[in-house]
């Protein structure tokens, strides 16, 4: 079976179908991503094979020349509310238009028995319906996104859908959702359950990994992304290292690109910057973490069962934080004051853990994910699709 995996242009929408591509591999089936650079670089990494469709997007430019020095989109716009959730997924409804002709082209040439895209990616299901093949759809984690979306897509996608001899923009033949139950977002469509294997791109475990805690501290990792950083996030790095100060049975791991490590100032002497580490690779000896509401460290921490103290930025961010918070198992600061207050998040870090609540809540969630059915036994029903 030949499966044909497409992706907007953001390497951490690719990435949570990178263990179901490596089971499509492990059991024999050719696996190629066809996608722009940003995304094909990060399939190479994870030894999936790759095409190069169209130019780098740069999609953080899109964001940044609306920022004034300084300022982060929290700061600027506040939480994303849930009646502009739609609006902001125009973008990919875009740029399916303006790719789908490459895509095609090179799915005809290359002939794949199944497309499988990723939640936001639109041209894929065109492409099946053009080609005669199904098509998979494959949520990120919590998706308060494709649903609210879904009607101006099937709008803005419809003329290019009948020039192609359809009816309309088609709905997947199976969604996938490595969502656990108390975190599906209620604008979501049911879909099949696949079990969310932690992957958050290529690399290797540190030196420093190798030394455990001293006994009685706690380790918390911090992880925002490089997209906070990006978009005038070092004040808010300065904040949550600040807020570690004084907490002496805690020991804090934050994450950064090395160009920003310099505009954090002096750090208290209980708190390691580091180069970018794949977070999977970080979790196991920590406590909790501190993170921004992405989908991928979202679901990595849930996977590991941890306390988490959300930060959110951007767009989805927002509703994925709520529903930790409501399934227990997060402190949620949600707006750019107490974000930016090192006192709040203190106080935030040290309620995770020491509420044991907390921690229940991160186990329940943890339970729940590994009952779900892993991507190897997915892709039996996978082989059945396609032959049907």
């Amino acid at each position: 079976m030949r499966v044909l995996m497409l992706s907007t242009p953001f390497p951490t929408h690719f990435t949570p179908m990178v263990p179901l591509a490596w089971a499509l591999q492990g059991a024999g089936h050719e696996v190629t991503v066809a996608a722009q650079p940003d995304v094909t670089d990060a399939a190479r990494a994870a030894g999936i094979s790759a095409v190069d469709i169209g130019d780098r997007f740069h999609g953080l430019d899109v964001l940044l020349r609306h920022l004034p020095p300084g300022k982060r989109p929290l700061e600027l716009m506040g939480p994303t509310p849930p009646e502009k959730m739609a609006g902001s997924a125009k973008l990919w409804e875009t740029h399916a238009r303006y790719l789908l002709g490459a895509y095609l082209e090179f799915a005809r040439d290359w002939r794949p028995d199944l497309i499988v895209s990723e939640q936001m990616e639109l041209a894929g299901q065109i492409v099946a319906g053009v080609l005669g093949v199904p098509s998979v759809q494959h949520r990120w984690g919590v998706d308060p996104l494709s649903g609210p979306s879904r009607t101006s897509a099937r709008h803005f996608l419809h003329g290019a859908a009948t020039r192609l001899g359809l009816a309309g923009l088609p709905d997947p033949d199976l969604l996938l959702d490595p969502c656990p139950p108390a975190l599906r977002h209620p604008s979501a469509t049911p879909g099949a359950p696949i079990g969310y294997v932690p992957f958050n791109g290529a690399g290797s475990a540190p030196a420093w990994l190798r030394v455990p805690p001293a006994d009685g501290v706690r380790r918390v990792a911090v992880c925002l992304g490089r997209q906070t950083l990006v978009l005038n996030g070092t004040g808010l790095f300065r904040s949550i290292i600040a807020a570690f100060e004084g907490l002496a049975d805690v020991a804090a791991v934050v994450t950064a690109a090395p160009e920003f490590h310099a505009g954090f100032g002096d750090v208290p002497g209980n708190v390691r910057v580091v180069e970018p580490v794949p977070l999977n690779l970080i979790l196991r000896d920590c406590h909790a973490v501190v993170h921004h509401g992405g989908a991928n460290t979202t679901m990595t921490a849930c996977a590991f069962g941890l306390p988490q103290v959300v930060l959110p930025q951007l767009v989805d961010q927002f509703a994925s934080a709520g529903h930790l918070e409501q399934a227990g198992a997060a402190r949620v600061l949600a707006e750019a004051a107490p974000q930016n207050d090192p006192a709040r998040v203190r106080e935030a870090v040290r309620d995770v853990l020491d509420d044991p609540r907390y921690l229940r809540g991160a186990g329940e969630l943890r339970r729940d994910m590994a009952a779900m059915p892993s991507p190897a036994r997915v892709v039996a029903d996978l082989e059945r699709l396609a032959a049907g």
